[in-house]
């Protein structure tokens, strides 16, 4: 080839390859400009998990995260659609688009914030293993040969997975509500979930006299976005600040989980 075409061709190539990298940071940062222009944003939520997401007598999802997805929306001044999502399946909804925010009771750990962004926290959350007051647990070493329920995939499950003794049984299931359901039916002696979330059980079920055995770890929640979706992110720790600020936060703390939010992580 001629030098001077070969010059030409391979800064065409470079120009070619420069247009794309542009495109694709311009795809990349696209979220809050798509739900600007659609008038309206996608955020999944459960509803399995009182008192942060659960169906409601009226058969519509409710509970602090529910609220906190429709604050966000209200603030950016557009509609919202709840997408019903499981602890499992919450962070593939966001990385294939089906969701644009996830507010489920989301913490975040190293391995999650390779493939997805997060917010600044939003409410407080603490992990804790439960079980019924003759059972002489006060920490991970004394479940040895005892058997626990928690949901997998979820941050509960990755803390047994790492403090358990190896003769400790871990059942996990799908959802929420199949994990307290094992515990509940005596299927396993010993629970592993969020304070709140034991909390509901145990005052639904006070006959099987459960208590806070050890906690797992102090997990406040926080909002995912998208790799890469700076704008979007940013837009809604500018909301997360200002309801802060403005006591928003603590309100629906002390609606939902009895406690102001407390002092949350950045």
């Amino acid at each position: 080839m001629h030098t001077t075409t070969f010059r030409r061709a391979k800064r065409s190539l470079l120009l070619g390859l420069a247009a794309m990298a542009l495109s694709l940071g311009a795809q990349a940062q696209s979220a809050l400009d798509d739900v600007i222009k659609a008038k309206e944003i996608k955020i999944a939520i459960p509803t399995d998990f009182p008192p942060y997401g659960f169906v409601g007598p009226d058969l519509k999802p409710q509970g602090l995260d529910v609220e906190m997805a429709q604050y966000i929306a209200s603030k950016l001044g557009v509609k919202i659609e709840l997408v019903v999502v499981t602890s499992a399946n919450r962070i593939p909804y966001l990385q294939t688009k089906k969701a644009d925010l996830v507010i489920s009771t989301l913490g975040k750990n190293p391995d999650r914030e390779k493939v997805i962004d997060f917010t600044a926290a939003y409410s407080p959350f603490f992990l804790a293993v439960f079980g019924g007051k003759p059972m002489a647990v006060k920490g991970p070493a004394d479940m040895a040969g005892k058997s626990v329920s928690v949901t997998r995939g979820s941050v509960e499950d990755t803390e047994l997975t790492r403090l358990l003794p190896a003769t400790a049984e871990v059942r996990r299931f799908e959802d929420n509500n199949a994990t307290i359901s094992a515990y509940v039916a005596g299927q396993v002696q010993m629970l592993a979930a969020g304070a709140q979330v034991a909390s509901v059980m145990m005052s639904k079920n006070p006959q099987l006299g459960t208590e806070l055995k050890f906690v797992l770890k102090d997990s406040p929640n926080f909002i995912g976005v998208a790799k890469g979706e700076d704008k979007l992110r940013l837009k809604v720790n500018e909301i997360i600040l200002a309801a802060k600020k403005n006591g928003d936060l603590d309100r629906m703390a002390v609606k939902w989980l009895g406690r102001p939010s407390g002092d949350l992580p950045l």
